[in-house]
Parts: C-alpha cells; sequence; structure tokens
C-alpha cells in the first residue's frame, strides 16, 4: 500500500526513468511483504517532522545509498493476522542526510 497515490504512480514512472533503481524497489516490497519487519525502525527521536503521524517508521536500504521507507500498520480488524506496510517514500542517500539532519 502507498501512502499517496502520486507516490504510486511516480514508483511506476521509474519502470522506464531508472529501471535498476525500479528493480531494486520492488524486489524491496517483495520482501517487506514476506517480513515488514526486516528493517531497521527509526527511533522516535530522529523522526522527521513530516512523519510523525505514523507510530513507527522503518528504512530499508537499497544499494548505491538509496533508502526505501514505510510503516507498519495493525490490521483494522481485531483479530485478524495481517500486518499492512504503507511505503511512504524513497529517496537517495543525500536527500535521507538532509531529512535526517546528518
Amino acid at each position: 500500500m502507498w501512502a499517496a497515490p502520486k507516490l504510486k504512480k511516480a514508483f511506476y514512472k521509474l519502470r522506464k526513468a531508472d529501471p535498476n533503481l525500479f528493480k531494486q524497489i520492488d524486489s524491496a516490497l517483495d520482501e517487506i511483504e514476506k517480513n515488514a519487519f526486516c528493517s531497521i525502525l527509526l527511533p522516535k527521536r530522529l523522526m522527521p517532522k513530516k512523519w510523525e503521524q505514523y507510530p513507527n517508521v522503518w528504512k530499508y536500504d537499497l544499494p548505491k545509498g538509496w533508502r526505501l521507507f514505510y510503516t507498519v500498520a495493525p490490521p483494522d480488524r481485531p483479530g485478524k493476522i495481517v500486518v499492512l506496510s504503507i511505503i511512504l517514500n524513497w529517496m537517495s542517500h543525500k536527500e535521507y542526510e538532509r531529512l535526517f539532519k546528518y
């Protein structure tokens, strides 16, 4: 699931614009689908303001310094064993450093 429809649209545009990055993100999405907790949980103190509304944000490291960010939400019905991962964004290492003020 995607946090915003235009983020999903941007992902599919990568298929032509940057096929290698598209494949890397697509592969990461497959891994996240199998295990939503396969990444690094960001500490709350490092959370950028734009993502403060999410209870958790996970960082998946992609090749060449790219990062994929997502949140894991509980199922909408009690008793249902489903983990919902919502893709928030992907960015280069430079954008990542700027966002997290490194």
